[in-house]
């Protein structure tokens, strides 16, 4: 019995890192470049405009699928919470015993009492984070009202690992600037991934052992 113990609790502590891997795991084609939809053939009709044609008031601003959009990262959110409170609270009673008669055997402090009760506390919590930078991403859906869904990834390799920035979200077509750029904070449902890999981000994470204690600890 002791014997299966041992070896479930051995599965369990190696099934961890491989738990943890699955639950950050996206799909690989979640960030992927949208390719532009090609134009559909001219009808043989000789009229000089056919459909698909992009306006001359429109310049060269993206609005279709396949479009290149430079977002401008510009996140940054402060948050900070604090409290405190306080009581206090003091009596006392004192009562003179007469001079004369039976109780006059006993002195003022044998008969004096008092108490004091004080309580004090304060709680504080703040929380901070900055993100900036650019990511040119594309086009992947236009919908009827306006508005577009983008998405799109930047691989930077580095000496000692590799940096991914991941972006996806619905902007509006009047946001997009005439050079298509459009700040982050006017992306809505944005789903903003920066993460990591090498010995950089391992060092800078916990052991799996030491993530299995600190799950099971009840401290």
């Amino acid at each position: 019995m002791r014997r299966r113990l041992s070896s479930a609790l051995i599965l369990l502590v190696a099934a961890l890192p491989v738990a943890a891997a699955a639950k950050d795991r996206v799909p690989e084609d979640a960030f992927a470049p949208t390719a532009p939809v090609p134009p559909p053939a001219a009808p043989a009709n000789g009229a000089i405009f056919q459909g698909g044609y992009v306006a001359l008031t429109s310049g060269g601003r993206a609005g279709r699928v396949g479009d290149i959009v430079t977002i401008q990262l510009v996140e940054r959110t402060i948050a900070s919470k604090s409290n405190a409170a306080g009581t206090q609270r003091g009596g006392s009673i004192g009562l003179s015993p007469p001079s004369t008669g039976p109780l006059s055997l006993f002195n003022p402090s044998d008969i004096g009492m008092g108490g004091d009760q004080a309580f004090k506390g304060k709680g504080e919590a703040s929380q901070s984070n900055q993100l900036a930078g650019e990511i040119s991403v594309t086009i992947a859906e236009v919908y009827p009202n306006g508005t577009m869904l983008v998405k799109g990834e930047k691989l930077l390799t580095l000496n000692r690992g590799d940096e991914r920035v991941q972006i996806s979200g619905i902007v509006r077509a009047i946001d997009i600037g005439p050079d298509n750029r459009i700040a982050s904070t006017r992306v809505a449902d944005a789903n903003i991934r920066y993460v990591g890999k090498g010995e950089i981000a391992r060092a800078s994470k916990q052991g799996w052992l030491q993530r299995f204690f600190s799950m099971i600890s009840p401290f």
